[in-house]
């Protein structure tokens, strides 16, 4: 079952928020607290008050615990942009944009989505694989005796001058 959280409206650059949400994406909701608790970034205290609020929203009314529950999914959107105005030089003026997000976290209960470490973890696996696959074919070709013998001379690598 899925359960979703939105913050609107909040404070903060798309931009800047996004590089918060791309950490915690596929992970269990224990890791992802711990990691925005350690984040030294104002996105990372909006986006944990947001994982907070879909934590609650799933105890409360999903009836779910939160020790099985996996962040499915954390995307920031643009909301409304507030413009300023700034004076300039010779009373012209510049403008500010004052960027604004809407902030979506949804849970999930059900299969573990691929984290960053198993992902590497598997990766190496398939690397180890891949190596055990050629020295065992080196070892059957050097086994075998071959048939035919290349008829060109080796060429040494020195270069008169």
């Amino acid at each position: 079952m899925e359960v979703r959280s939105t913050f609107k409206y909040a404070r903060i650059s798309p931009f800047k928020a996004r590089e918060v949400t791309r950490e915690i994406q596929g992970l269990p909701v224990s890791a992802a607290l711990d990691l925005l608790a350690f984040t030294p970034k104002k996105a990372a205290f909006l986006i944990g008050k947001t994982l907070k609020s879909a934590i609650a929203n799933a105890e409360n009314n999903a009836n779910l615990k939160p020790d099985g529950l996996v962040v499915k999914e954390a995307v920031v959107g643009e909301g409304p942009t507030l413009k300023r105005i700034m004076a300039r030089a010779r009373g012209s003026a510049s403008g500010i944009l004052k960027r604004t997000s809407h902030i979506r976290i949804v849970l999930s209960d059900e299969i573990r989505i691929e984290t960053r470490e198993t992902r590497r973890a598997k990766r190496e696996q398939e690397k180890k694989a891949a190596k055990k696959q050629i020295k065992s074919e080196a070892s059957e070709s050097a086994a075998r005796p071959s048939d035919k013998k290349s008829g060109k001379p080796k060429q040494s690598a020195k270069t008169e001058k």
